[in-house]
């Protein structure tokens, strides 16, 4: 339906908007060429913009990283390069850059304190024991994402400033009441249709395909057929699972205590209390303060007149007072206390309002959490243990088998395996990290990999047994399989024939009927057939005989295929009925076709930026900094084997 509204959304209406939006450009000078020839580290150039080794891996990496997520299984080096992911994350930000720069020539840019506004109500950079922003709890979350705060405020501004173009382009933004009407019509349009099925046994059956036949089958079929890399592997895991029952002795009562005083302050709960700051000038607006708030005036009464904001704090510790000086202060006052205090940032008066006093966790309290944190203490201790007397037997010379034996692990073979995890049977085989597969597929025939981080306080190291090439099964091998499927294949030839030369006639002025007696088939009609109830008719008729149901003209003779069969069909009969339900339709799509108007709006603008500024993208070194082959070289590779045919 909304495609075949696409020529309306290209009208005045919908353009009206781009229009005013490239007429914006004009002053900015849009036309500027970029780089003729890309220099230094930039793999993209937008304008002021640019994108270098650095931030485009990580953007590839941010990218492939989702796409594993989404299909359950690792992306191998080859996998990646075979389906162009650089190229996909070069041009994607390639206009990314090119539309954010666009922003912001129209004077679309975020201040600094929208910036920073945003940046502290993030939940991620919040102290976890005083619940505010807190700037190395920033500094680190932004680091373990390989960010700098620089790289993340310049992230930020671009989606913001998205955002806000977005809000303004869409704001007030819908499509006129034609295009909710055609979207009527295109609900409520009915058509009676007919047609005949030609089964399997409408055509003689082919005879057995010769070897000759399955050989140029295989041929035609080779990257279907063709069975992927596989190899065995001898996996060494290390795991606290494996490791639990070497450190499942005693709790040694000194370590316990231990932990206890060093973990006390932050088991027991703080008091905290709930108090108002007024910031005041000096001691004479101090006491003034004072006695006004002793005479229960409202705080922000006496703020209000002494020209300030109060600062309220509700059911804070003593930390999470900005001012440490007068939060120390503070909280020697009483509740219901008012008193003038002196900080490191100037002098207030605090009235405190109520205390919850704080609650000290005991030994015995704490036992079960310490212990089990001891636990796994002694658990990733062991694990730790375990991989150094690996490591050290295996550069000692022992091998894969000898060392994990001195470690006091067990080995654990698996494969043939592809590096999507499935096994030569065609299954897949469950449990196994696809980092671990990731690994294995990096390594030679005979290579070990060195012991890797798994997660969870888990490790391995895997060793590739042996190498099974890429290769398309023999004949004699697939031979029942394959000879079933060149068989049917033949059929769909011959009912595709048949259905051809039975359409024919039934264009040439033969009835539908006649046509199906002298093919030995009956007509069947299905009235009254609406884009709204087709859905119910989706399992028997299949989406290829109702696209060409509500594609073809009335009397149109066609044939498309049925689940089993192949249909031969006209429809009649189109109407349309008009009344309550249409204007219903009509008003109740006119949400979804101005989110598809306004899709399409963002789409245009967006290639419209990458063109005016002649968007600079380097395809080599996009490749280079993903570690790909370079273009000539790639090239070469696959030419290599097309050269040897």
């Amino acid at each position: 339906m909304l495609a075949a509204i696409r020529n309306f959304a290209k009208s005045w209406p919908a353009r009206i908007l781009l229009i005013i939006l490239a007429i914006s450009f004009v002053g900015w000078g849009a036309n500027q060429s970029g780089l003729a020839v890309m220099s230094g580290d930039h793999i993209i150039k937008a304008g002021s913009r640019t994108v270098g080794t650095l931030a485009f891996r990580r953007e590839y990496d941010t990218y492939k990283k989702r796409m594993e997520e989404q299909a359950g299984q690792p992306i191998t080096q080859e996998l990646a390069e075979q389906n162009r992911l650089d190229t996909v994350v070069l041009n994607g930000l390639a206009t990314r850059e090119a539309f954010a720069e666009m922003l912001s020539k129209v004077g679309i840019r975020p201040s600094d304190k929208l910036i920073l506004d945003q940046i502290q109500k993030i939940p991620a950079f919040f102290d976890p024991i005083t619940g505010r922003f807190d700037k190395k709890t920033f500094q680190q979350r932004l680091g373990e994402n390989g960010l700098t705060p620089k790289a993340f405020d310049a992230v930020l501004r671009d989606e913001m400033a998205t955002q806000h173009w977005a809000v303004a382009v869409q704001n007030g933004l819908a499509v006129p009441r034609t295009y909710g009407g055609l979207a009527a019509v295109f609900a409520l349009e009915s058509r009676d249709l007919s047609y005949f099925a030609l089964t399997p046994q409408s055509v003689p059956q082919p005879a057995a395909p010769t070897d000759a036949q399955l050989t140029a089958f295989i041929n035609e079929n080779k990257a279907q057929l063709t069975r992927p890399e596989m190899r065995v592997l001898t996996i060494v895991p290390f795991t606290p699972q494996t490791a639990a029952a070497a450190a499942s002795g005693p709790i040694d009562p000194a370590e316990l205590e231990k932990r206890y005083n060093f973990r006390k302050d932050t088991l027991s709960q703080p008091e905290t209390r709930t108090l108002v700051q007024i910031p005041v000038k000096d001691q004479a607006a101090a006491q003034q303060a004072v006695a006004r708030l002793q005479k229960g005036e409202a705080p922000a009464a006496v703020a209000k007149s002494l020209g300030v904001d109060p600062v309220t704090y509700e059911d804070k510790p003593q930390s999470a007072i900005a001012d440490r000086k007068a939060g120390q202060a503070a909280f020697k006052l009483q509740a219901g206390q008012v008193g003038a205090v002196q900080g490191d940032l100037g002098l207030s008066v605090v009235k405190i309002v109520s205390v919850v006093p704080g609650r000290e966790v005991t030994l015995e309290q704490a036992r079960p959490m310490l212990e089990a944190e001891l636990r796994k203490d002694m658990v990733a201790e062991k694990v730790y243990a375990q991989t150094q007397a690996f490591d050290d037997a295996h550069q000692g010379g022992a091998s894969f088998a000898e060392a994990a034996q001195k470690a006091g692990v067990s080995t654990q073979t698996i494969g043939p395996i592809s590096a999507q995890g499935v096994d030569d049977q065609g299954r897949q085989l469950q449990g196994l990290p696809p980092k671990i597969l990731e690994t294995a597929f990096a390594l030679p025939a005979g290579g070990d990999s060195e012991i890797t981080e798994l997660g969870d306080g888990a490790y391995f190291a895997v060793r590739v047994e042996k190498i099974v090439p890429a290769s398309v099964p023999p004949l004699a091998e697939i031979r029942p399989m394959l000879t079933q499927a060149w068989m049917r294949r033949e059929i769909v030839r011959a009912l595709e024939a048949k259905a051809t030369a039975l359409t024919a006639r039934v264009q040439k002025g033969e009835s539908l009927e006649a046509v199906a007696a002298s093919a030995g088939a009956a007509v069947v009609r299905v009235p009254g057939l609406t884009r709204r109830t087709a859905q119910s008719q989706q399992q028997q008729l299949g989406g290829e005989v109702l696209g060409r149901t509500f594609a073809s003209k009335p009397g149109e003779a066609w044939f498309a295929r049925l689940p089993n069969a192949i249909a031969v069909g006209q429809i009649s009969n189109v109407r349309v009925e008009a009344g309550p339900a249409a204007a219903q339709i009509a008003e109740a799509n006119r949400g979804e076709l101005t989110q598809a108007v306004f899709r399409e709006m963002g789409e245009a603008a967006q290639a419209y930026a990458r063109t005016k500024l002649k968007v600079k993208v380097d395809a080599e070194k996009a490749r280079a900094a993903v570690g790909f082959a370079p273009l000539a070289e790639a090239k070469s590779e696959k030419a290599a084997p097309e050269k040897a045919k």
